[in-house]
């Protein structure tokens, strides 16, 4: 028996058969054929993969975050401030708009200013517009330490920040807001919340608290509450389904 090895590419190249080939007339006299019959064992080894013929390199963790956080804290090369009841906050216009289409629309829009080196932001705490700057350039929120010290002082902010995720369009933060706002509704603060909720169309947050207050068993106590007579005067759809789930739990 003749045994040859034989190697095929499947590249660019097309391969048939083996350079070294019989003719015919050598292959009739040889031993090789019976009764005018040629037998061929093959045995064929297929590799799914190219052979390592490197170490593999680590890969270090994405620190674009990291760089864009320094960008901003030593306000290198920025190009406009924002002025929040009288504090300045240099930014980059062109972070601003690759993270919000309503900062890009104000910036780099028709309806930009001509003079856009200061621009005035009503309506709006400096905390919050630096928490609001703050996940623009980090894609994460500042700790509770950075924004307040008491969890109902932050969970005040967290809600003004949502009202600016809103104002600004920046979807993300609206869900990680509006997510720990739900997480972190309680008897003292829930009518507030639900009167933001409900005002600004927050479903998921208006839901979770009405489920809240119909789940107390203590309606008294909210009807007692502060921001009850707020709530009753501007979200009164979202007062009656409070009572609708409230009555069809005490029926259970």
């Amino acid at each position: 028996m003749r045994t040859v090895a034989a190697e095929f590419d499947s590249g660019d190249r097309t391969c048939f058969g083996h350079p070294e080939c019989m003719k015919k007339s050598k292959l009739e006299v040889s031993p090789y054929l019976h009764s005018d019959r040629l037998t061929i064992e093959c045995a064929i080894t297929i590799c799914t993969e190219a052979p390592k013929s490197f170490a593999e390199v680590p890969l270090p963790p994405s620190d674009i975050t990291d760089h864009l956080r320094k960008l901003w804290q030593r306000k290198e090369g920025s190009d406009v401030t924002f002025e929040v009841q009288g504090e300045a906050f240099p930014a980059h216009k062109i972070v601003l708009a690759m993270r919000s289409p309503v900062f890009k629309e104000e910036l780099y829009g028709a309806l930009r200013e001509n003079d856009m080196g200061c621009v005035i932001i009503g309506d709006m705490q400096p905390l919050v517009f630096e928490a609001l700057l703050h996940f623009i350039y980090t894609d994460s929120l500042p700790t509770m330490d950075d924004l307040y010290q008491y969890q109902d002082e932050y969970k005040e902010i967290i809600g003004h920040l949502l009202v600016a995720a809103d104002r600004y369009a920046m979807e993300r933060l609206k869900i990680i807001c509006e997510s720990i706002l739900c997480k972190n509704i309680d008897v003292k603060t829930v009518v507030t919340t639900l009167v933001l909720a409900d005002q600004h169309h927050y479903n998921k947050l208006t839901d979770a608290c009405i489920e809240f207050i119909a789940s107390l068993g203590k309606v008294d106590d909210i009807i007692a509450s502060h921001g009850y007579a707020e709530l009753k005067r501007t979200c009164p759809l979202a007062l009656l389904e409070l009572w609708k789930k409230a009555t069809r739990l005490y029926m259970i």
